[in-house]
């Protein structure tokens, strides 16, 4: 279940609550008139099925209750009672399969910025990556999958794509790019440095590292292992099931492939480093597909799930 809360114009409650209490999912429904100040209004509250929360959502914003007043939206970690028991079951579908596009549009907007900490995580990640390739160790690249935040652009890129939003696509393709772009300028320096003293050296970078010399190395699987992963990550942040996020970033060899470009380019060894362009790029291109058909599919089923709701209730 969702808690809803709203601060309305006087002049659009009744509108309001006919709205939630037209609204399959809904219930706990309070109305407290002239409660708010700023901005004035009232405060509307109600619980919401996870399902039906978009449609609810988007009658608030053709009420211009966003514009007008205030719409806040949390989860319930538990709710006793026998009214939100059958609010979920009178709510189409299943909650775990419902997408809230405003949040998703919102939490992408915010992961997609390009931030002072979002580019200390992804230089971070790329230096921790650099030594991983460097030591031929696989726990430090796992590490580095772990550390790297560029999913959260490439889920806005794909968010932009299906929601048709130009500015999200330009501002998460911004942070994208010019995220690895300082990251792996910094991990050549970094590498300079790690040479001079005498912790990194060419015959390691050139040596057979069999641990991770995939990472410049692409093929086929490198595809197939984006694709499967991209799916996956758009699934956790779109449904009630987010625990899979973690699981996704260390599956991609994005972070690994810039961090083996930039030492590559640092010892003048072009092979590798473009290799592990090939290889970054190839990841990319895979978790933008998967991403956007995935959330093209969504978009699909759960627009039919709502006309076989809407024809149910026309016949009953």
């Amino acid at each position: 279940m969702l808690h809803l809360r709203l601060i309305t114009p006087a002049d659009r409650t009744d509108a309001v609550v006919r709205l939630i209490e037209s609204t399959p999912g809904t219930t706990h429904l309070a109305v407290v008139p002239g409660a708010a100040r700023n901005p004035a209004g009232d405060i509307v509250l109600c619980d919401v099925a996870r399902e039906a929360g978009d449609e609810l959502l988007g009658g608030l914003r053709a009420l211009e209750i966003d514009r007008l007043g205030s719409i806040a939206l949390e989860n319930i970690d538990l709710s006793l009672s026998l009214r939100a028991d059958k609010a979920e079951h009178e709510a189409p579908g299943e909650g775990a399969d419902a997408v809230l596009w405003e949040h998703l549009a919102d939490a992408t907007h915010e992961e997609s910025t390009l931030s002072v900490t979002y580019v200390a995580f992804i230089t971070l990640a790329t230096m921790i990556a650099a030594c991983g390739v460097v030591l031929d160790n696989a726990i430090l690249i796992v590490g580095a999958m772990a550390v790297g935040p560029e999913f959260g652009p490439l889920a806005g890129f794909c968010t932009a794509l299906v929601q048709r939003a130009p500015r999200l696509a330009l501002r998460s393709l911004i942070a994208l790019v010019a995220g690895f772009a300082v990251a792996m300028a910094v991990t050549v320096g970094f590498s300079f440095f790690m040479d001079a003293v005498d912790l990194f050296d060419r015959e390691a970078l050139e040596a057979k590292r069999p641990n991770t010399n995939f990472i410049y190395r692409p093929d086929w699987f490198s595809f197939v292992v984006a694709v499967l992963a991209g799916a996956a990550g758009t699934l956790s942040l779109t449904s009630a099931k987010s625990g899979a996020l973690v699981g996704v970033a260390i599956s991609v060899t994005t972070v690994p492939a810039a961090a083996n470009a930039a030492v590559a380019f640092s010892y003048d060894e072009y092979r590798q480093a473009w290799g592990s362009t090939e290889q970054l790029l190839l990841n990319l291109l895979g978790i933008v597909l998967a991403g956007t058909l995935t959330l093209l599919a969504q978009k699909l089923l759960w627009a039919r799930q709502r006309e076989r709701t809407a024809k149910g209730l026309g016949a009953s």
